[in-house]
């Protein structure tokens, strides 16, 4: 299966996630291209998005590989991915360092999205969380330690393409996971997409300001 782009694949998963129908829903969209994914599920449930702030911190000589992952929060979270660490030798210091910047960039990005909006309150409440895809894991396992100290009343994780592996790990976290499109052998995420742009800062401002409108009746 592939997907013409996030906006689809979001319009697709939303049907799969029906049963939330009339549920207290939160829907969580991991920025930059989870929120696009997300716009349509909060739309098709009626339930508010909202963002968590999350970075994924990246091996120094191929920043895509995820060395693990930090959210922001009270106090930050940082999930290690411990077999690419073990894997590439990486001293700590070298960890925390990528880990301090990627903290500054969700700091930066707080500032931009959120604004002057009213926090979404998470407490009791089913929190669906949306990516574009998860690869290793590290940034969704990340967002859902963060989520977690927000004590929802349940956790469901939304993904329209992952690896397997990776999904088998994090369903112990997790309430339950919807996925597409499982995959066994997962290359780049966007070869699982006909058309996926890199998302700016301001195309997840409009889309968070566009939650934020009434829908328009179809």
């Amino acid at each position: 299966m592939a997907f013409a782009d996030r906006a689809e694949a979001g319009a697709r998963l939303a049907n799969a996630l029906d049963d939330y129908q009339g549920e207290d829903v939160v829907v969580v969209g991991l920025p930059r291209g989870g929120v696009e994914v997300a716009f349509p599920i909060a739309r098709h449930l009626d339930a508010p998005l909202t963002v968590v702030l999350i970075r994924k911190i990246g091996f120094p000589m191929h920043p895509e590989l995820a060395m693990g992952a930090i959210v922001d929060g009270d106090e930050p979270i940082t999930v290690k991915n411990e077999d690419v660490l073990r894997r590439g030798h990486i001293p700590k210091i070298i960890f925390d360092e990528v880990a301090q910047r990627e903290l500054a960039e969700i700091h930066r990005r707080q500032k931009i999205y959120l604004r002057d909006r009213s926090s979404v309150p998470l407490e009791g409440r089913v929190v669906i969380i949306v990516d574009d895809g998860i690869a290793t894991g590290a940034t969704v396992r990340a967002a859902i330690a963060g989520i977690k100290a927000r004590k929802p009343r349940k956790i469901v994780l939304a993904v329209p393409v992952a690896a397997e592996d990776s999904l088998e790990t994090i369903r112990a976290e997790v309430d339950e996971v919807i996925c597409l499109e499982p995959l066994h052998r997962l290359g780049a995420i966007s070869l699982s997409y006909h058309h996926f742009p890199q998302l700016t800062d301001n195309d997840v401002i409009a889309l968070l300001d566009a939650a934020e409108r009434p829908s328009t009746p179809q």
